[in-house]
């Protein structure tokens, strides 16, 4: 390490940073000099093998981020730390907080991603840890005027429904003074009936209107000063606007020529707490899938500890613990029976709703429910890396994402409630400055709108037409449109098994114009089993012996079939040397000098073996629909095995759905093009590429998007890696535990093709939704705003029809649960 002379007063802070792109020890050497050369940095050490630089620094005189521009300027790549956070936030009201919140998170150094989930109450963060600590997002988040929910004891009430519960408290005492008001006020609006005189019922509404603004209105208003504090203004500006302003016109009403306004403001404040409470209502149905989801879990287990039973918090049960699982019970946690045989319901990670029979040496699921017989059950996963903790996860992610559409909405309702203000401060000019020539303009609907009264004085048409302008305007059902659909539709996908990573993926989703399938585990049960063997140059026991001694350690499901087939292995057997796997071709080895192939014919032929006598063989079988796996020794064709694999019982009606969606199919599939098409033509795909390696899965659906356009790849996300990650979306299938969550857009738990259709029609819907949404809330905000700039809409109906837009919104997004998938 290169040290240099520093003051002794320096304040030392070490550091490893991680480098991408040294390849020798003069890029190492490069390197550390690029970071000597920095004033504050005392030593460094470089190492080109490790790809770390270790750095001694004054963080007083240079800062981590300097470190990283020098290692950069010499060209090299620093590769950062990533963490991720997901913080639940109180107090966001509408798209202009969620954009306010986002912001503060993404001004902090070392934040590199942010998206905020307005109905959800929650922000996922992606941030460098060596720059910035989980209490710095806490902390952004509470300056820019909000709260953040830290998890309660268990034992708590949950948080959002005591929010629920103060709301429904606030809308009773609203309105519980707000209908006295309207009792006085409606009489002598419509027929002229003063009671006791003038004075007295003006002050008596003005003096009733004050706790309906003040206390029940409290936390409107301060929402709105926080905002405005912070320099930025949201929904609750507006309704703080246009319900001060009717208060004011009530007190001016006593000294100079303007009506009384005030019972309107208990009104408007009245009528906007009570959309925010439905709204919340919805908003907490839209948002129950996730609860559910948590709900499954349990909160302790009962443990074998040196024979003796314990019962323990769920949070200390350790990998290799045996838990005792009694019938009725939920297993604790995902893990393995050792002991006992019963019936297991699956259905909250499937929505299968037939139990399914677990034994020794089976795997179970966190969550699921032991149904008969008792269970002793080793745990092999805890914590974060449950299944169901998996799925909680992703399909958090899911409905945090942000898809463009809602990008431009955003951007939309940032600068919507600026606009609003400017369009209300200039509502208010212009009726003071032109009044005749707006009054001439209203008095065309005088005749038909009740509330249009033109013998007002200029500066109460003024304060009418000002406050009708800041209550109509929504954003809410904008910023609303898009998170809500996905917040339902993620979670109706998570109820059926269909576990959805992102909104995008959904997006593409509907959007997908070809469906690529592979054949074994997907189409077929993947349980595949040796159902003929054709001797050539040798027995049939001969042939299946020696491909099975191949074949012993192989996991890929036609060389479990070939073990299983050939049965106990000879004590002695004779030494492989030189062994080699093919993948998607088959396996190789040197035996007694001599080389041995097994795998499929293409691969015989490729390396060199003459596979003319085995034709006639070969037609035979594929003509029975059977994968061949072929058998040589020192060139020569020992005999072919023939394999079958039983059609998934679901798969010609599944295909049959899809064309009626128009939606082209194709099988792709390493088997030889015969069988694959004959298995196509019994399932109803449409086009077959077959006899293809893992690679060229990859070039076919890449030819496939040239062809059709979006492309969905459905596999079993394990073989199929590469296949899966190169198309629009991915779509993993299989069953439980057994299936890579992460490796894929789309997880099917269940494990059929119907599950499929499934994820398309679902998509469809919910984007269906969207669409909708983003009609009615753009549509609303388009034709109310002119209407109550021209004094043609009430205060009152403006409130209400602003609080009904977002309660639209999100109940159309809930009529979602009613889609047939």
């Amino acid at each position: 390490m290169q040290e240099k002379t520093t003051p002794e007063t320096t304040e030392t802070t070490k550091t490893d940073i991680e480098i991408e792109g040294m390849t020798c020890a003069a890029c190492a050497a490069r390197v550390e000099k690029a970071l000597l050369n920095l004033q504050g940095v005392d030593a460094a050490s470089v190492n080109a093998l490790s790809g770390k630089a270790m750095v001694k620094y004054d963080a007083h005189r240079v800062p981590l981020e300097a470190l990283h521009q020098a290692i950069e300027k010499a060209g090299y790549q620093v590769r950062l730390p990533v963490a991720h956070a997901t913080l639940h936030i109180a107090g966001m009201t509408c798209a202009a907080c969620s954009a306010r919140v986002e912001k503060a998170l993404a001004t902090l150094d070392g934040v590199s991603a942010v998206t905020v989930n307005l109905p959800g109450e929650m922000a996922r963060i992606r941030y460098n840890p060596e720059l910035v600590e989980p209490v710095q997002l806490e902390n952004a988040v509470m300056k820019a005027g909000y709260q953040v929910i830290r998890d309660e004891p268990e034992d708590d009430i949950d948080p959002s429904v005591m929010a629920l519960q103060e709301a429904g408290r606030r809308v009773r005492l609203a309105w519980a003074l707000t209908i006295p008001v309207l009792i006085w006020m409606i009489p002598a609006m419509f027929f002229d009936l003063v009671w006791p005189d003038h004075h007295t019922m003006h002050l008596g509404m003005l003096l009733l209107t004050i706790p309906v603004l003040f206390i029940a209105g409290k936390e409107t208003l301060w929402s709105a000063y926080r905002s405005v504090r912070h320099g930025m203004a949201n929904m609750d500006v507006l309704i703080a606007l246009g319900t001060s302003a009717a208060f004011i016109s009530g007190l001016l009403s006593f000294v100079m020529p303007v009506d009384n306004y005030a019972p309107i403001a208990a009104m408007i404040m009245a009528f906007h707490l009570t959309g925010r409470y439905i709204e919340a209502k919805a908003r907490g149905r839209a948002s129950e899938a996730i609860r559910k989801l948590v709900e499954l879990g349990v909160k302790r287990a009962r443990v074998l500890v040196n024979g003796d039973e314990q019962d323990i918090p769920l949070d200390q049960v350790q990998l290799g613990d045996i838990m005792v699982v009694r019938p009725g019970e939920k297993i604790p946690t995902d893990g393995r029976v050792v002991y006992g045989q019963s019936s297991v319901d699956e259905s909250m990670v499937s929505g299968e709703p037939l139990p399914k029979t677990r034994q020794i040496g089976d795997e179970v699921i966190g969550a699921t429910i032991n149904q008969q017989g008792l269970l002793h059950v080793e745990a092999t996963r805890v914590g974060r890396e449950t299944f169901l903790a998996q799925i909680i996860r992703m399909v958090e992610e899911a409905q945090g994402t942000k898809i463009p559409i809602q990008v431009f909405a955003d951007r939309i309702t940032a600068i919507f409630v600026p606009v609003i203000l400017a369009l209300a401060a200039f509502t208010f000019i212009i009726w003071n400055v032109f009044p005749e020539q707006l009054a001439s303009v209203a008095a065309i609907a005088a005749p038909y709108i009740p509330w249009v009264n033109l013998d007002h004085s200029p500066l109460t048409l003024a304060f009418f037409a000002t406050i009708a302008v800041l209550v109509i305007a929504c954003p809410c059902a904008l910023g609303l449109a898009t998170p809500t659909a996905l917040m339902v539709g993620t979670g109706m996908g998570a109820e059926r098994g269909i576990l959805i990573r992102s909104g995008e993926a959904m997006q593409i989703l509907r959007s997908v114009k070809a469906v690529a399938f592979d054949k074994t585990g997907t189409i077929t049960e993947g349980a595949p089993t040796v159902v003929d063997v054709i001797g050539l140059e040798g027995d049939k026991a001969m042939v299946l012996a020696m491909a099975a001694h191949l074949e012993t350690d192989s996991t890929h499901p036609l060389a479990r079939a070939i073990v299983n087939a050939a049965g106990e292995p000879p004590t002695a057997r004779p030494r492989l040397e030189e062994f080699e796997d093919h993948p998607g071709q088959g396996v190789s080895a040197v035996l007694e000098g001599e080389e041995i192939l097994v795998g499929s014919v293409r691969f015989l032929t490729s390396r060199g073996v003459d596979t003319k006598q085995a034709n006639r063989a070969l037609e035979e079988l594929t003509e029975k629909n059977q994968t061949v796996v072929a058998v040589s020794r020192a060139g020569k064709v020992l005999g072919l095995i023939g394999i079958s694999d039983r059609l998934k019982k679901e798969a010609p009606e599944a295909l049959a759905i899809l064309h009626k969606m128009g939606i082209k199919t194709i099988l792709l599939t390493g088997d030889n093009q015969k069988t694959a098409t004959l298995i196509a033509r019994e399932v109803g795909i449409d086009d077959v590429v077959a006899e293809l390696l893992p690679h060229e899965k990859v070039e076919a659906i890449n030819a496939l998007r040239r062809e059709y356009g979006q492309v969905a790849m459905v596999g079993d996300g394990i073989n199929d890696a590469p296949a899966l990650a190169q198309a629009d979306v991915g779509i993993a299938i299989g069953t439980g535990t057994d299936v890579a969550i992460a490796a894929s857009d789309v997880t099917l738990v269940q494990g059929e093709l119907t599950g499929v259709v499934a994820a398309l029609r679902l998509a469809r819907h919910t984007f269906r939704k969207i669409q909708q949404n983003f009609f009615w809330a753009s549509i609303y905000n388009l034709l109310a705003i002119p209407v109550a700039m021209l004094g043609l809409l009430h205060p009152v109906i403006a409130e209400i029809a602003m609080a009904a837009s977002s309660i639209t919104v999100v109940t159309n997004a809930n009529l979602l649960r009613r889609a047939k998938l």
